[in-house]
């Protein structure tokens, strides 16, 4: 399957490719079918880079499409290129998981030194908090409701969501969030701010939940509990 897909992707920038002249810097984008299509190369050459696949030949790829199009015999056996996707596959492969280990060494040496930091509390489950602003209201639960305001970040500062950008708080049950949040959230009391900064394992792990969120990240979020929601209160 992962063969197929590789083949598909790179089938796909072939077919763009192909449909555009040699001198692309004569090709016209005004039209939306011409838009759409100069991003569909866009964002799949994006993808294809970040599987560590940026040395694609485009002029390969060109000819495998005009070669299938034009029904004429092809230059490569079916084992051959087996055998060529194989090698990228495995190559992509090594690459995450090189990837993955530098970016999960980096968060424990950041979280060490983090925790060393004036003000920041580090819990039994390895989450460090910092309590930006007190409040005396009441402290969730697992089971309750809550509206609150955040920011996520990257330890390099990179906003990766963000409710206050967006300028409305949200509603979100405590237990249904990751397990830094569930934990975080019931150590806040209403009208308090938190940082919290959560250790990959407390968040997304090796399963990055999107691109904007390298696995085995460590998260930072700037967290405001505004409220309990009451079980009894209709809905708005």
């Amino acid at each position: 399957m992962k063969q197929h897909r590789l083949a598909a992707a790179v089938a796909l920038v072939g077919l763009v490719l192909a449909g555009c002249d040699a001198q692309t810097s004569e090709v016209e984008l005004k039209t939306p079918a011409q838009k759409a299509s100069y991003g569909i190369g866009l964002n799949m050459g994006k993808s294809l880079s970040q599987e560590g696949l940026a040395d694609l030949d485009s002029k390969a790829v060109a000819m495998g499409i005009e070669d299938a199009i034009g029904k004429k015999e092809q230059k490569l056996k079916d084992e051959e290129l087996a055998e060529a996707f194989a090698f990228l596959q495995k190559r992509a492969e090594e690459r995450m998981a090189k990837l993955n280990e530098e970016s999960a060494q980096a968060g424990k040496k950041f979280l060490e030194e983090n925790g060393k930091k004036e003000g920041v509390v580090t819990t039994a489950s390895g989450l460090q908090y910092e309590v930006i602003k007190k409040a005396d209201g009441a402290q969730p639960k697992a089971a309750d409701v809550v509206t609150v305001h955040y920011e996520g970040k990257l330890t390099d500062g990179t906003v990766f969501d963000s409710s206050v950008e967006r300028g409305s708080p949200i509603d979100l049950p405590v237990s249904g969030v990751i397990p830094g949040w569930v934990e975080g959230l019931q150590l806040m009391h209403v009208g308090e701010k938190y940082k919290l900064y959560i250790p990959s394992e407390l968040a997304y792990g090796a399963q990055s939940p999107s691109p904007a969120i390298p696995a085995n990240s460590v998260l930072v979020f700037d967290l405001e509990l505004l409220a309990i929601k009451d079980p009894a209160a209709p809905a708005q």
